[in-house]
Parts: structure tokens; C-alpha cells; sequence
């Protein structure tokens, strides 16, 4: 059954060579792997003192507004969300660390919204996509398939944490650890099959497993959306405006835009949705979603909304269009009514696809010129420290800056776009300044 033909026009699903059955597939894939938000990002807030029950269900709203919008207006396959690290933020350095109220933290994230508006209205977030230097374009779609795929290995319990290497070997022999293990060879095999679902599919049966065994319980506790009456519009703008939070507001703005910056580089260089000139259509739309979804979910009772990796499970799906984004939104908006009904996917369940998703974004290191050191040292920086780091801010910014190291040190300077120089300091004071956060 065809999509109406405006409707297919719209969205170019003939050109991009995509049928309607793919992209919605591809959007029930996107939100499988990122449901784990709806329950974990209520959890981090709570610590600040937030009621969780209303932050399940501001999280549902902020994530379906946000990629419903991306959908509809900018027709890119990435969903959007209360960002990981960015709630941590929020909850233990700036409500718990400083002492600010989370009201007034919440006032913070919507001025480092309408200062994301400001910056896409001027040109200069555009400006900013557009000097990233090409082997970068590569490197960070790379970067962020070792980070999905660090995720998942994590998630799954195949690697935890050591205290003399840092990470090893968990214990395989777990029962969620070792379903995670099946379901990584499952899904694979389906994939090498040319099963279009694969991913899909092998969510679906790891988690009807999981909780025929046990491995997963389900308990649905009771669940009222009314709750969100406790967060929405409990902002204290005044009082951030009062206080002066000028390094809070930049630290949400400048991790946002790097990770959004950095999300949308890899997901787009993996769907193929940039022009030959490494340009990313609609790139003004695409940051005036981001922008919006994070001064609504504020207003909500969240915080910070961004571009979520996960997407790229979604592309790897087939989504090419907005319509991937779309459905996962459309189900957010499901799930702020039966939110206790999405806690049975395990993360047995979609580890295995984060990782698989991580080695098909691999591939991208083919693009980079290896034999050129101005090109392989800022590139490996950059696929090295997005995982190591666990920030995409922080690999861009390492590539950056020893992009402009090298070539301003061996006779290229000439060839530096004048806003790269200027990234480059920018990234320095903020190591100096921020550190790591």
C-alpha cells in the first residue's frame, strides 16, 4: 500500500530509493534502541530531586515533539531526546554540585535553547558544519560506530570495567550477558541473509526470550501522564537570567552543538544524505529542530534534548527519509501512556544491534587517506577519543585541533578556514576552562 502521493514527493522516498514498509521499520528500530531513555533519564533527574514519574512522561513528550519536528520539517532519519551525559550534568554538577535548584537548572536549559536558535538564525551553526575539515566528515561517522558499539558491548555485560586494565571481559556465562552473545550471531546472520528487519526482528524475539526465561522480568507498575503537571513550566528562567549561569548555559550549548553536529555528520555520511560537496541539505531546519526540542523540553521538565546515535540503528535499517523519525516520535507519544509496557526490552535485547550498528559505520575509514599524516592523525584522534571519551564533543574537538596543529605547522596554514582557527581556540579554552564535562 503506497504512501499518497504528495506524501511521497515530500519525503523523495523515489529518489532516495526507499519504500514506505522500509521507513517504518527503520523507525520502530530507532526507538527499540533508544526506549531505554524513558526510564533511564527519570532516574538521573530524580537525583536532582525531580519527580520521576513526571520526568518519564516529560521525557516521552520532549523525545516525540523533537522527532516528529526533525521528521516533518528537516526529513532526516534522526530522532531526538533527553541526551545521556547531558542529564548527568544537570543532576550532579550543576543541581547537586552547585546547590542551584532544578527549576533554575531547567531555566538554564531553555536559555542555552534560545541561544542554539540565536547562533542557527545568524548562520553561524551552519558555518560552524561547514568548516569541519572533509577526513573529518569520515572520521567521526567512524568514531561514533565505536562508540554505538562500546555501548553495546557495555550494555551487554561482554566488557565491564577493571581496576588495572580499565575494561575486560564480563562473565559470558550470565544469562543476560550470554542471550546478548546469541542475539549478536542471530541478528547477524540475518543480516547477512539480506534480511532488511534484521535488527528489528532480533530485538523483538531477544526480548520475547528474555522474558519467557525470566531473564528480563516484567512488573508494570502503575503509570498516570497527569504527572507531568509537576515539571511542565516549573522553569525558573529569572532566576538562571539572575544568577548569572553564563558557564552552566555554555556548557549545555556547547556540548549540544558538537554532539548534534557530530551525530548528524555520522548518521548523514552513513545514509548518504550529503551532496558532493560534503554540504548537508536542509542543515538550517535540521538545527532549528534541535534548537526547539530543547526549549520544549525544558518547558516539559527535562533537560537538555539532543540527536541521539542510536538513529544510526534506523538508517541501518534502510530509513532514508523523515519518516523513520516520524514513527519513532509517534511511538514516544505512545509510550508517555504505556511507558511501564516499554520496560520489558532488555538490554540484552538491543545491545547486540547498537554493535552490529557500530561495524556497519566502520566501513567509513575506507574515505580516509591513511598515507597522509595531515589527514590520518587528526582523523584517528578523532575516531579514538569519541569512545575513549565517551563524548563526540570531545573527538571533534580533538580533531580539530590537530587538524590545525599540523597543517599550521608544516606550511598549510593558508589552507585553514579562518572559523576552523577559531574553533580551535574555541576548544582549547573550553578544555582549559570546563576540563572534560
Amino acid at each position: 500500500m503506497p504512501l499518497p502521493a504528495p506524501v511521497e514527493r515530500y519525503f523523495e522516498l523515489h529518489r532516495l530509493q526507499s519504500t514506505w514498509r522500509t521507513e517504518i521499520l527503520a523507525g520502530c528500530t530507532t526507538f527499540m534502541t533508544m526506549a531505554y531513555i524513558i526510564f533511564v533519564n527519570p532516574a538521573i533527574l530524580a537525583d536532582a530531586g525531580m519527580p520521576a514519574a513526571a520526568v518519564t512522561v516529560a521525557t516521552c513528550l520532549s523525545a516525540a515533539f523533537g522527532s516528529i519536528l526533525m521528521g516533518a520539517l528537516a526529513r532526516y532519519p534522526i530522532a531526538l531526546a533527553p541526551g545521556m551525559g547531558l542529564n548527568a550534568y544537570f543532576t550532579y554538577a550543576v543541581v547537586k554540585g552547585m546547590g542551584i535548584g532544578w527549576e533554575t537548572a531547567l531555566g538554564a536549559v531553555f536559555l542555552s535553547g534560545v541561544a542554539f536558535l540565536l547562533l542557527t538564525v545568524t548562520g553561524l551553526r551552519q558555518l560552524i558544519v561547514s568548516a569541519i575539515p572533509t577526513e573529518l566528515y569520515a572520521a567521526v561517522a567512524a568514531g561514533i560506530g565505536l562508540f554505538i558499539a562500546f555501548i553495546g558491548l557495555k550494555n551487554a555485560g561482554i566488557i565491564v570495567p577493571h581496576p588495572s586494565t580499565l575494561v575486560t571481559m564480563g562473565n559470558l556465562r550470565n544469562p543476560s550477558t550470554a542471550l546478548a552473545v546469541a542475539a549478536l550471531f542471530f541478528i547477524a546472520i540475518l543480516m547477512a541473509r539480506g534480511v532488511r528487519a534484521a535488527i528489528l526482528i532480533g530485538i523483538a524475539v531477544t526480548t520475547a526470550v528474555a522474558v519467557a526465561t525470566g531473564i528480563a522480568p516484567w512488573n508494570p507498575a502503575s503509570h498516570d501522564i497527569s504527572a507531568i503537571s509537576q515539571t511542565a513550566f516549573h522553569l525558573d528562567i529569572a532566576a538562571a537570567w539572575r544568577i548569572g549561569l553564563a558557564e552552566i548555559v555554555f556548557a549545555f550549548l556547547f556540548v549540544d552543538l558538537f554532539d548534534n553536529i557530530g551525530t548528524l555528520v555520522g548518521v548523514g555520511a552513513k545514509a548518504g544524505l550529503f551532496d558532493a560537496a560534503h554540504r548537508i541539505p536542509r542543515i538550517q531546519r535540521i538545527l532549528f529542530t534541535d534548537s526547539i526540542a530543547t526549549m520544549f523540553g525544558a518547558l516539559m521538565g527535562t533537560s537538555t534534548v539532543v540527536s541521539y546515535i542510536e538513529s544510526a540503528a534506523g538508517v541501518a535499517a534502510g530509513g532514508r527519509t523523515g519518516i523513520p523519525a516520524i514513527v519513532t516520535g509517534l511511538l514516544f507519544l505512545v509510550a508517555a501512556i504505556l511507558a511501564p509496557f516499554f520496560g520489558v526490552i532488555p538490554p540484552s535485547a538491543t545491545a547486540p544491534a547498537l554493535i552490529l550498528v557500530g561495524s556497519l559505520m566502520v566501513s567509513h575509514t575506507s574515505e580516509i587517506s591513511w598515507s597522509d599524516p595531515r589527514a590520518a592523525i587528526p582523523a584517528f584522534l578523532t575516531i579514538l577519543t569519541i569512545p575513549l571519551t565517551f563524548s563526540i564533543a570531545n573527538g571533534l574537538a580533538f580533531g580539530f585541533v590537530s587538524h590545525t596543529l599540523i597543517h599550521a605547522c608544516s606550511g598549510r596554514h593558508r589552507q585553514i578556514n579562518w572559523l576552523v582557527y577559531l574553533l580551535t581556540a574555541v576548544f582549547l579554552l573550553r578544555f582549559a576552562w570546563l576540563g572534560a564535562a
